[in-house]
């Protein structure tokens, strides 16, 4: 059984088909990633597949349960960690970990332990209580993957999880995802517009644009089909005519102002 299988998915915003009849499966302890620019269609997919926004038509599973007739059971197996910064600046980062652990239902005792884990495992421990409004970027992407983690879900969905990070920020979050999936077998949906993000961290790879997976392969093979020394933006622009990256550069600086304004 995949992890996730969409079915024809797709969701108009009006006269917009924002995602258009997509279908593709996930295998269980892989990292899959959505690729391509802003309004390709990726947030979109994220949120039908963790139940935040309906489907026009179609479906979806993951682990086996159907986003439309089971969404409780879907949500309960997953975590999310979306585009913008969720954690709340005023809370320490253990206060925020004590939330959602509350959130999730956990008792004291495995709470205890699954903070104390998931603070060591993030390189955080040092700085628990400390306001998070104190944190750098990376650090507060670390805690809100740490977060979406507490419950040990099966699926883990990260909507763009290292844009508006320095390169070396980036690298953290590339280790902690790499690390996870090797210790604890979690699949891994991201969306990502940074080839190099998308190089380094997915096993496969599924293009978008307007609204369509364009292909889909491993991200080896993709870069075969060109020969030489083809990178992967290059295949996007085979395959679609346009860079991965013309309308990105206002999305990153909304979200580095979107962090500024938690100091």
């Amino acid at each position: 059984m995949p992890a996730i299988e969409t079915l024809a998915l797709s969701h108009y915003y009006r006269l917009n088909r924002a995602v258009d009849q997509i279908s593709f499966q996930v295998k269980e302890g892989t990292v899959f990633g959505l690729l391509g620019p802003n309004g390709a269609g990726k947030t979109t997919t994220i949120k039908m597949l963790t139940t935040l926004l309906p489907p026009t038509s179609g479906t979806a599973k993951v682990l086996g349960h159907d986003i439309i007739e089971n969404p409780e059971a879907v949500r309960q197996k997953i975590g999310y960690v979306p585009q913008l910064i969720s954690a709340d600046g005023d809370l320490t980062g253990y206060e925020n970990l004590v939330l959602s652990a509350n959130l999730y239902g956990l008792n004291v005792e495995k709470r205890e332990k699954r903070i104390e884990l998931l603070l060591e495992f993030m390189h955080l421990k040092g700085d628990a209580d400390r306001l998070v409004k104190q944190y750098s970027g990376g650090m507060i992407r670390k805690l809100e993957i740490a977060q979406a983690l507490l419950h040990h879900p099966k699926v883990l969905f990260l909507d763009e999880p290292t844009v508006g990070l320095d390169p070396s920020a980036k690298k953290g979050i590339w280790f902690i995802i790499d690390e996870w999936v090797k210790n604890y077998n979690t699949t891994i949906m991201m969306t990502t517009h940074d080839m190099n993000e998308a190089d380094k961290l997915c096993d496969i790879l599924a293009f978008m644009h307007q609204g369509h997976v364009i292909v889909m392969d491993t991200p080896d093979k993709l870069k075969s089909t060109l020969g030489g020394n083809a990178t992967l933006d290059d295949v996007f622009i085979h395959y679609t005519g346009a860079s991965v990256n013309q309308g990105n550069i206002n999305h990153v600086q909304d979200t580095r102002r979107t962090i500024s304004h938690l100091d």
